[in-house]
């Protein structure tokens, strides 16, 4: 059986968990040898063995993806391990921050932190990976942004304004590293099931007065297929933008909700 990623090398920020830990494991199904960064070293070294059970070879990099020289270390320990290329690089790296918080609410250093995390975690290792990816002619960049990026997001100031900047970081991108073959993209999950998920309904419901089932419901009625989007879906979105089935789109938008935001 073919697949579709067979012999690529990809780096994955945001590794241990959640939608990192899917996409990682869907890369691997189609191929793809891994680099799995994050700051958490043990979840890491639990994915690598199940990534290399699947046959794949995978490498564990502590990585804080708002720190140059931690982003630089990460993508020069890639190269030298795996014959000096970088095909895949996937930003998953990201935090909610401030949930439910109205805008003269929100703490200076909470928005600045969410800034970091999510558009300078996902400037960084774009621009350390690009000189490899421009020399062999050929890459694939896909930035997890949200729904958040694509409309407003009431009481969620620092988080919508961080996924507004990846749109446009990922549009710009593409616009500059086109000519050599790259393809830049971003993935818009709306609300995934999980961990963050779960801990977004309690605090809602807390501000709210609610049940947390009862925030939890509030997003499915908006949503046009009545089902929460699992990590799995977006996984299966970003293998599609990492694959040669997408080799003509760059600098868009996939947004994976279940129609939340039609």
């Amino acid at each position: 059986m073919s697949r579709k990623l067979e012999g690529r090398m990809a780096i994955v920020t945001g590794a241990a968990k959640g939608m990192g830990r899917d996409i990682c494991l869907t890369l691997a199904r189609e191929g793809a040898h891994l680099t799995l960064a994050a700051r958490e070293v043990e979840p890491l070294k639990t994915l690598a063995v199940e990534i290399e059970a699947l046959g794949r070879r995978a490498r564990v990099q502590p990585t804080d993806v708002t720190d140059e020289a931690s982003v630089a270390a990460l993508v020069a320990a890639t190269l030298a391990a795996f014959g000096g290329r970088i095909d895949i690089l996937v930003n998953a790296a990201g935090i909610t921050g401030p949930i439910e918080t109205p805008v003269w609410e929100i703490k200076a250093e909470d928005f600045d932190t969410v800034l970091a995390v999510n558009l300078r975690g996902t400037f960084l290792p774009i621009k350390h990976v690009l000189p490899t990816m421009i020399a062999q002619r050929y890459g694939k960049v896909i930035n997890i942004s949200g729904t958040s990026g694509l409309r407003g997001y009431k009481y969620r100031a620092a988080y919508s304004s961080s996924k507004w900047a990846l749109r446009g970081l990922t549009r710009t991108v593409a616009l500059e590293v086109g000519p050599y073959n790259i393809n830049v993209n971003a993935v818009h999950p709306g609300i995934v099931a999980g961990d963050r998920m779960d801990r977004l309904c309690r605090e809602k419901a807390k501000q709210r007065g609610w049940t947390p089932e009862q925030v939890h419901q509030e997003y499915v009625n908006e949503m046009a297929l009545r089902r929460v989007t699992t990590a799995q879906d977006v996984a299966n979105a970003v293998c599609f933008l990492a694959s040669d089935d997408s080799r003509n789109m760059t600098g868009q938008s996939v947004t994976v909700d279940g129609g939340w935001d039609v």
